[in-house]
């Protein structure tokens, strides 16, 4: 089975859409392709540009769809219900697979998908920044800037002086209201990939597509403070640990950090795909018959 795997197409972004559209273009030529998936952020679910993008699309023999967390993304609105109702209903509709619950099998090969999440395990200790921060998705720097983060007390004794200063956000903290804490959702998430991955335990070559990062090898190289805080929203070390429990994974891919890695964790070969707002990416990965 030849899979090709791209993500991060953010086409809902004015600056991000005509790189896009000329990757599904390259991606269209492609000859001799069994699946596409899309590995999250594709693009919010505000407005039609999900659907526009998704129809762009050569029709391929399986086209499978993984959310990530900017399909999440809402003005107020319930991101659990978008989650788990509307966001499954309109990419069915465009004739996708919704590979969040439906895992794609064919022969002797199979594969699963997920949004992933986050629970600060691959936060950077050295920062010494202490969780309620990172619960509230904004460094110490940025809380002290805020009236209504007044309650996180930025200049507290536990606070080191060095990340008084980091000003940082992310936006989930903004757009995303799952009315349930970040662990929650994820061991929820967990639960029903651990589903997947056991509905084709006997499926010999497994590929796993994850938005977020499920292995500390996949993570972007940090360089800098801000880029060190980020690290914390990237993914999970729950994801890889629950991976890595079935024997037929063979290989796993994941989006969202827009930073390209290849690396190999117990023989299983890890890709992170790199697509981002700036560079568009796709990889062609090939599972046996």
């Amino acid at each position: 089975m030849r899979l090709l795997v791209t993500s991060d197409l953010h086409y809902d972004h004015a600056n991000s859409r005509d790189s896009a559209a000329a990757l599904i273009e390259r991606i269209n030529a492609e000859e001799n392709i069994d699946a596409v998936v899309l590995a999250g952020d594709t693009a919010g679910a505000a407005g039609s540009a999900l659907e526009e993008c998704l129809g762009l699309f050569r029709r391929r023999r399986a086209m499978l769809f993984v959310p990530g967390n900017h399909e999440l993304w809402t003005q107020g609105g319930d991101s659990y219900a978008l989650f788990a109702g509307e966001l499954p209903r309109r990419v069915r509709n465009a004739g996708w697979q919704w590979l969040q619950t439906d895992p794609f099998a064919a022969g002797r090969c199979a594969v699963v998908g997920s949004i992933g999440w986050y629970d600060y395990s691959f936060a950077t200790d050295g920062l010494g920044i202490p969780r309620r921060f990172y619960e509230h998705k904004m460094s110490p720097g940025a809380a002290a800037q805020l009236e209504d983060c007044a309650g996180l007390s930025p200049a507290a004794d536990d606070v080191p002086p060095a990340a008084r200063e980091l000003v940082a956000r992310w936006n989930d903290g903004r757009f995303v209201n799952l009315g349930r804490s970040d662990e929650e959702f994820l061991q929820e998430i967990l639960g029903a990939l651990e589903a997947q991955l056991a509905a084709v335990s006997h499926v010999p070559h497994v590929a796993a597509v994850v938005h977020h990062v499920p292995f500390a090898e996949m993570l972007p190289e940090a360089d800098a403070d801000l880029w060190r805080f980020t690290r914390a929203f990237l993914g999970s070390r729950r994801i890889g640990e629950l991976l890595l429990r079935f024997a037929n994974v063979r290989c796993v891919l994941c989006g969202h950090s827009h930073y390209p890695v290849e690396s190999e964790v117990e023989g299983v070969r890890l890709i992170s795909i790199g697509s981002g707002y700036r560079r568009k990416m796709y990889r062609i990965v090939e599972l046996p018959d």
